[in-house]
């Protein structure tokens, strides 16, 4: 007999529009699943619950590493990633070395981040210059429509080293000890 990953999760047997005890972020985003015509399986309520519980950019590895418990192997966390991007539910930004994190995005408006080179931290930018980043943003989607573009949409990255984070580096590697 195969196993079914559908799953007996107390969301899922809720009537859409019913008033839900459960996390309200784990609620809207199984609802963009069913609206999208996805099954709501186990792996996938995982998923969703690990990247709400972060707040913030993660890469696959890490929600894996906080999987491991509830038996989703990587394939599927890759998959499911895949699928949420596919549906707007959560939204991709990029490492300095090319590594892809995924943060969720349960249509909130756009915020941004800069990420630390040396620690890898990352860290949201302020509300007044997000909100000047978005002015700016706007400006230049409405001058492409009218040249004709379509379903714009626009990743930026900021990258810098943090002043704290050369201070952690150094001081970790003061903490090395020589070989002999």
């Amino acid at each position: 007999m195969i196993a079914s990953t559908q799953t007996n999760h107390p969301i899922i047997g809720e009537k859409p529009g019913a008033r839900q005890s459960g996390s309200q972020p784990l609620n809207q985003a199984i609802g963009r699943l069913r609206s999208a015509g996805l099954r709501v399986t186990q792996p996938r309520i995982a998923i969703l619950e690990v990247l709400i519980q972060f707040g913030q950019p993660a890469s696959i590895e890490q929600i894996h590493d906080v999987l491991k418990r509830s038996a989703c192997d990587l394939v599927t966390v890759y998959r499911c990633l895949s699928a949420f991007e596919g549906l707007g539910l959560v939204r991709r930004s990029f490492l300095p070395s090319g590594t892809s994190l995924y943060e969720i995005c349960l249509g909130e408006t756009s915020h941004y981040h800069v990420i630390c080179k040396e620690s890898h931290r990352v860290e949201q930018i302020d509300a007044a210059t997000t909100a000047e980043l978005r002015a700016a943003i706007a400006g230049i989607e409405e001058k492409l429509a009218a040249k004709g573009y379509t379903n714009l949409s626009h990743v930026v990255e900021f990258f810098g080293v943090a002043a704290n984070g050369k201070a952690a580096n150094r001081a970790a590697s003061v903490q090395v000890p020589k070989e002999v």
